[in-house]
């Protein structure tokens, strides 16, 4: 698996998931006659942070998973707002900001040197630090973001949590015939999992 594969095309996917999930959080509140902005102060716990700050770190640590394994120039993606519509802002923003990186950007990325503020005077690689910290804490944030809004009653599913499924339907054209993507009912779009 590459280092673009692991940090960018899945955290892409699953900031879109997470916005998908916004959706439906934005369902919830009007057949509840509530501000959808309200949701952004839900909390797992009374100790624990909340939904705005779930959001901000996905976010946080899908740039700066970019800024140091394909050395990218973040642009500022902070929210403009602290309403939900903002924050939403921000989760396309980042998404498009990761699909627009290539592969070759990150040609090397195992190997490089990753300085993290809360380590001053060490350094961890790139391979490390996508494994052991960047990962685990982007979807650290994700999932909590997507138990909170389960546990405050918006109807979401492991399909809505996994999203599209990649799968393939192999040519039969002979050796080196290529594959075809396609989704599980065979048309050319990913596939979803059912709830």
């Amino acid at each position: 698996m590459s280092t673009y594969y692991a940090a960018v095309a899945q955290m892409s996917k699953m900031l879109r998931n997470l916005d998908a999930w916004l959706d439906e959080a934005e369902v919830f509140a009007a057949t509840r006659k509530m501000s959808a902005d309200e949701l952004l102060s839900f909390r797992l716990s009374p100790d624990m942070r909340p939904l705005s700050f779930q959001i901000e770190s996905c976010c946080e640590a899908a740039t700066l998973a970019a800024r140091w394994l394909a050395g990218a120039d973040v642009p500022d993606l902070e929210p403009t707002t602290v309403t939900l519509a903002g924050h939403r802002e921000r989760i396309a923003s980042v998404a498009e900001f990761l699909e627009g990186l290539s592969p070759v950007q990150f040609e090397g990325a195992g190997r490089r040197p990753v300085a993290l503020a809360f380590l001053p005077g060490r350094i961890i690689d790139g391979e490390d630090y996508l494994m052991e910290l960047s990962i685990p804490n982007f979807y650290f944030h994700a999932t909590t973001a997507y138990a909170l809004l389960r546990m405050r009653g918006v109807e979401l599913g492991k399909r809505d949590y996994v999203g599209s499924l990649t799968v393939y339907v192999p040519r039969d054209e002979g050796p080196g015939s290529s594959e075809r993507r396609v989704d599980e009912a065979g048309d050319d779009e990913p596939a979803k999992l059912s709830r």
